[in-house]
């Protein structure tokens, strides 16, 4: 079986599903979310900022050299007036952290949707995401060496987050925008459901996410018909987002 990297599993349109999860564990980091809760214009045109997350990442992976340049200028200007006492967009503990939330996102969707990698795919994979991190300026000594180190740091991260009301109330107003096209307002049901169901008990809690049996129910209907039939759709269709952003940034 031929070896499996990101450049495989990257284009997959079904990892967007995991935005939201992404970026409630980053905001759970005291230092990030501290900072975002204190830049009011964080919140106000997520779209904006989830086609810019993406088009970095496709650029990084797909992309040509100049795309890439453009996608890192752009993405530290969209950070540098995000700042607080503790927070700072060139810290390289922090740019650990959002490859690694964006990293550990998509491996547990692309599980949940096609089943486990094998260890050479899993372990290709892992290597690569490290470039999420190093394209903004982390050491690449940083990522942690293999997946187990990689499973050590996640868990110690998890045990340090922190929700508190400023930033619960940041993650209310992403999982809630009071602005936006309608259809993706008409799709926000989806997207809270798949957050919640992507986080932990613990960080559902420390958003006061609602959640209950029949939520877990609805949400484990929603990825099992998803992994019995995204799969079996054209790869022009599961890669269509993809292509899209990066024939749009030329």
């Amino acid at each position: 079986m031929k070896t499996r990297g990101l450049r495989e599993i990257g284009a997959e349109a079904v990892l967007l599903a995991g935005g939201g999860r992404a970026i409630l564990l980053q905001l759970a980091n005291p230092a990030v979310g501290h900072a975002v809760a204190d830049h009011s214009n964080f919140t106000a045109d997520p779209l904006r900022r989830l086609r810019n997350t993406l088009t970095y990442v496709y650029s990084l992976v797909f992309g040509t050299p100049e795309q890439v340049a453009s996608m890192r200028s752009m993405v530290q200007r969209a950070h540098a007036p995000v700042r607080s006492e503790t927070y700072d967009a060139s810290d390289a503990g922090l740019q650990l952290w959002v490859a690694a939330t964006l990293y550990d996102t998509a491996a547990t969707l692309h599980a949940r949707v096609f089943g486990p990698l094998d260890a050479e795919s899993a372990d290709s994979v892992y290597q690569d995401y490290a470039i999420v991190g190093t394209a903004l300026g982390m050491p690449v000594a940083l990522w942690p060496v293999d997946r187990e180190a990689f499973a050590l740091y996640w868990e110690a991260q998890l045990a340090r987050l922190e929700v508190d009301d400023r930033v619960r109330a940041v993650g209310e107003q992403l999982l809630h925008p009071a602005s936006g096209p309608l259809w993706m307002r008409a799709l926000m049901p989806i997207a809270r459901l798949a957050s919640g169901g992507l986080l932990s008990p613990a960080l559902r809690e420390a958003y006061a996410l609602p959640w209950n049996d029949r939520r877990q129910r609805r949400f484990d209907r929603m990825m099992n018909v998803t992994a019995r039939l995204y799969p079996r759709l054209p790869a022009r269709l599961r890669h269509w987002p993809k292509n899209h952003l990066l024939r749009r940034l030329g």
